[in-house]
C-alpha cells in the first residue's frame, strides 16, 4: 500500500488557507485533513461545517475530518454533505459505535475510529471487521505542535496485527508529531497515512516540505516491505 500523505490545516494560516491547500496538493497532498474540536471533547475550538464547505470548494483532494466533538452523531450529517469523504470519531465517547460507523457509510464517507494515546486497542475489538481506517492519536489531541510520543510506534504495530486478525486491509492513519525525524518509525511500525501539521505548513516552502515528507516516507516504506524505492 501506497503510503498517503494528510496535511493538517491545524497548523496553517487560516486568513490564507486556499493558498496554502494549493500549495500542499502541489506537494503530493493525498488528503486534507480537518480538524474539528468543540472545547468539550477537547480544549480547543475549531471549525465547523461552514469551514469544510469552503475547503471543499478549493481542494482536488478528499476531505479527511477528524471529529473530537463530544456528539458526533448529532453533526456527521453536516459535515459529510459539507464535503467531508472521510469522517473519523473518538471510541472513547461513543457508547455505541457500531451504529455511529453505519451511519457514517449511510452518508457516503468512509468511516474511520480515532483513538487517544491512553486509549487500549480492545476498544476497537468490536469493530475491527466493518471499520475502514483507524486514526491513532500520537499527542494527546487538542493543540498542534506536540512532540510525538514514542509508544505510538507499538501501538500502530499492535493494530495492524489486530485488524489483519480481524481480516480488514483497514489503513492505519497516524496524527500528532509527525515530521522527518519521526516518520521513519511510524511508516516502519504499519502506517498507511500521515496527518502533518506543523512540519508542513509552518515550513518556508509548503509544497517542498510535502515533498521531503513524502520522499523520507517513501524510503521507510520501501524498508518495510523490503524492496529498493524506485
Amino acid at each position: 500500500m501506497n503510503i498517503r500523505l494528510a496535511p493538517s490545516i491545524l497548523a496553517a494560516d487560516f486568513a490564507a488557507l486556499g493558498a496554502a491547500i494549493e500549495a500542499a496538493e502541489r506537494g503530493g497532498a493525498d488528503y486534507i485533513h480537518v480538524d474539528v474540536m468543540d472545547g468539550h471533547f477537547v480544549p480547543n475550538l475549531t471549525v465547523g461545517p461552514p469551514v469544510v464547505r469552503s475547503l471543499k470548494r478549493v481542494a482536488t483532494v478528499p476531505l479527511d475530518v477528524h471529529l473530537m466533538i463530544a456528539d458526533p452523531d448529532r453533526y456527521a450529517a453536516a459535515f459529510v454533505e459539507a464535503g467531508a469523504a472521510m469522517l473519523s470519531v473518538h471510541v472513547e465517547g461513543l457508547p455505541h459505535l457500531n451504529r455511529t460507523l453505519a451511519h457514517i457509510k449511510e452518508l457516503g464517507a468512509k468511516a474511520g475510529v480515532a483513538v487517544n494515546p491512553s486509549t487500549p486497542l480492545l476498544m476497537l475489538e468490536e469493530v475491527a471487521t466493518v471499520l475502514d481506517y483507524v486514526l491513532v492519536m500520537s499527542v494527546n489531541p487538542g493543540f498542534g505542535g506536540q512532540a510525538f510520543l514514542p509508544s505510538s510506534a507499538s501501538k500502530i504495530r499492535r493494530l495492524r496485527e489486530m485488524l489483519d486478525r480481524a481480516g480488514n486491509p483497514a489503513p492505519i492513519e497516524v496524527d500528532g508529531g509527525i515530521d522527518l525525524d519521526t516518520v521513519g518509525c511510524v511508516v516502519e511500525a504499519g502506517a498507511d497515512i500521515l496527518v502533518a501539521g506543523s512540519c508542513i505548513f509552518h515550513a518556508p516552502d509548503i509544497a517542498a516540505a510535502a515533498r521531503a515528507l513524502r520522499a523520507a516516507a517513501g524510503q521507510a516504506a520501501a524498508a518495510r516491505h523490503g524492496a529498493s524505492p524506485r
